[in-house]
């Protein structure tokens, strides 16, 4: 007999952002309110939602953005996931200690309360992505979050490329895979190429909820944010955030401007599938010891 549905009403919030913090908490305050006007229950926020995606070149200046965990941004998420009545998932600049910051994940209860937190754990650098000058690879593992509406699988941007780590999450119990995001294209790369880029990250996400059965829930951000160095052409975020469902159906879609998208998710479909494509039954642990190389010589 088919499980029972268990629905779950999410939200995601695709924005563009400024150099002006107080704005962008405005946008993603106005887009939180339309998630839970339209019923969600979880909402989602992309990642580093509360400046410009300031990794384009490095500067210690910049350091000046990250903010203590709890501190004021994830007071004022908690405000607002106690009025509304939802769990919050935003994205924020970790200062852990002096010389020691993070690309951390929040997660705010229903009641207001600091749910827990997770630590991004893929680092990129690349032109564009200089992230390992300002983040230090995430120390907590590959852990679900518990929550009033189920376990999530918080992961951020970089790390949605592997496998592995929603292995892990959907090994560790969780009900749903989240992607706070920040991608976008280099301006100067011809159409063809942006098409391809944008095909492989949506595709290499979806494979994650057939490989596990689980949902995917994915918020990336809009609009164009220059180098402000010049020596780069700045970044186009392409935003197409999405929510597919445990067969990698999608079950929502942006475009390329801000929006709010709210849906149903059946958690329950899980179960099924998984009846259906027993991967976790089928797979070889005892031949895969290989996979902790860095590479098989």
């Amino acid at each position: 007999m088919p499980s029972p549905s268990k629905v779950l009403r999410a939200g995601i919030v695709q924005q563009p952002c400024t150099a002006d913090r107080d704005l962008n908490l405005t946008m993603s305050e106005e887009g939180i309110r339309a998630a839970a006007a339209g019923g969600a229950k979880l909402v989602l926020l992309q990642e580093l939602h509360t400046s410009l995606y300031f990794c384009q070149h490095e500067s210690t200046d910049l350091f000046d953005l990250a903010e203590p965990i709890p501190g004021p941004s994830t007071k004022w998420l908690g405000a607002l996931a106690k009025e509304l009545d939802i769990v919050l998932v935003g994205s924020l600049f970790e200062r852990r200690a002096p010389g020691l910051y993070h690309n951390t994940a929040v997660v705010l209860e229903k009641d207001g309360s600091l749910a827990g937190v997770y630590r991004k754990m893929h680092i990129p650098d690349d032109p564009g992505y200089y992230e390992k000058f300002y983040f230090t690879p995430g120390d907590l593992g590959f852990t679900p979050i518990q929550t009033s509406v189920g376990k999530l699988g918080l992961l951020v941007c970089w790390d949605q490329w592997y496998p592995e780590a929603a292995r892990l999450m959907a090994l560790a119990g969780a009900d749903l895979l989240l992607y706070p995001t920040a991608i976008g294209w280099n301006p100067d790369d011809k159409p063809d190429e942006q098409a391809r880029q944008r095909e492989a990250w949506v595709t290499i996400q979806r494979s994650h909820a057939i490989a596990n059965g689980l949902p995917v829930l994915v918020a990336n951000r809009v609009g164009f944010e220059p180098d402000p160095t010049g020596q780069l052409n700045g970044s186009q975020f392409w935003g197409h955030s999405f929510v597919a469902g445990p067969q990698g159906e999608f079950l929502a879609k942006a475009g390329e401007s801000a929006d709010v998208l709210v849906v149903d998710v059946d958690l329950a479909r899980s179960e099924n599938v998984r009846r259906w494509w027993p991967f976790l039954r089928d797979r070889r642990i005892d031949a895969y010891g290989d996979l902790t190389r860095r590479f098989r010589d």
